[in-house]
């Protein structure tokens, strides 16, 4: 039976965008190993047949002796596996994996998630994470892409230059996130759905949402996600005056959806394709989200929502604005605009099946 060994960053994110594929290796009776630090949907992913190693990580974090640690946890599990072909997500999977793949002659297949802020910078970080990217991947079987601006960037830095694949993201299960029928109601409601920190544009959520709800009483701004970084007086603060509600972190986003009218994603955070944004897509929200790659691949602007310049809390206003001056039947065209470009486009199947196709040949050569 063949090995397919998985090295990831997150038991969740894990889960809730590479379930189909894992479960598509396992019917096709793979055995599939999930290398990651443990967390609750691991249970879920044991349950659907997968083997579970826990290897603790730092997901954030530039010690280079965690590092180390890492990269030689790495080698010792992939060597006592023996896997036949390595999938890995996110930078340091990617990266140590790639170094251990490449030592040991593994076929290896990676996914850039995101080039993430310290690869997206100028600086001598920089330059040692293209390093060592070029270290990782010079025998790489695959490289995917969520978006075309990362692949352009490794071909700026002359990375692995035949073997570069763009996919739709993460995909979106179509499935479970059915289209939900549009609201109606006089008071307009939005939603912010992210980790809450300052490059996902929680400040120009925070100014529009300030200025909106006193010129438009109409209206209500709600917010889902885990406080990252020090917002959480600040969003207590304004939840008191009535500004905005804050409802934590939600395990499905769909029970909001359900009432809400659009989705704002101010982000500016280096990403590979919002999956909150396809999410909303798939349910038939309108969304408003910023000109840059990861955000934009999701909306035709004026079709189903809007596009605005990165940190600009006005340009966000006036857009949403325009919303709020469209009639109901607008505002749900725009909704199922949504929902026929990521049926179109966006569908977790032509992830999953490109998954396939690269594992056949990697197992070929």
């Amino acid at each position: 039976m063949k090995q397919v060994l998985i090295l990831s960053n997150h038991h969740a994110y894990t889960y809730n965008f590479r379930k189909e594929t894992i479960k598509r290796l396992i019917d096709e009776k793979y055995n599939v190993y999930i290398v990651l630090p443990y967390g609750e949907k691991v249970e879920l992913l044991k349950e659907m047949g997968c083997k579970f190693i826990d290897l603790p990580l730092d997901r954030r974090g530039m010690n280079p002796l965690t590092d180390l640690k890492l990269l030689i946890r790495y080698y010792k599990t992939i060597k006592q596996i023996k896997p036949d072909v390595v999938l890995s997500f996110t930078v340091k999977p990617n990266i140590y994996g790639g170094l251990v793949c490449r030592k040991l002659k593994v076929p290896h297949i990676s996914n850039i998630t995101g080039l993430g802020t310290a690869v997206e910078s100028v600086s001598l970080v920089q330059k040692m994470l293209i390093q060592l990217y070029k270290l990782s991947f010079k025998k790489i079987s695959c490289i995917f892409f969520q978006n075309k601006d990362n692949q352009q960037f490794f071909i700026d830095k002359k990375i692995a230059l035949d073997r570069h694949k763009i996919i739709p993201g993460s995909g979106v299960n179509l499935e479970h996130f059915k289209l939900i029928e549009y609201p109606s109601g006089i008071k307009i409601e939005f939603v912010f759905i992210s980790r809450i920190m300052k490059e996902k544009g929680i400040d120009q959520y925070l100014e529009a949402a300030e200025y909106i709800s006193k010129k438009h009483p109409n209206t209500r701004f709600h917010i889902l996600g885990f406080c990252e970084e020090n917002y959480e007086e600040k969003l207590k603060e304004m939840q008191d005056r009535g500004i905005i509600q804050y409802h934590g972190m939600r395990s499905d986003v769909r029970e909001f959806l359900q009432f809400t009218h659009c989705t704002i994603h101010p982000s500016y955070y280096p990403e590979g394709i919002s999956n909150v944004l396809l999410e909303s897509a798939a349910c038939g929200r309108p969304i408003i989200t910023t000109n840059r790659s990861g955000c934009r691949d999701v909306v035709d602007d004026g079709v189903n929502g809007y596009i605005i310049e990165q940190r600009n809390s006005n340009d966000l206003i006036e857009k949403i604005e325009k919303f709020l001056d469209l009639d109901i039947e607008e505002k749900q065209k725009m909704g199922m605009a949504s929902r026929v470009k990521v049926e179109k486009e966006f569908d977790r199947k032509i992830v999953v099946e490109a998954y396939v196709r690269e594992i056949e040949k990697a197992l070929v050569k």
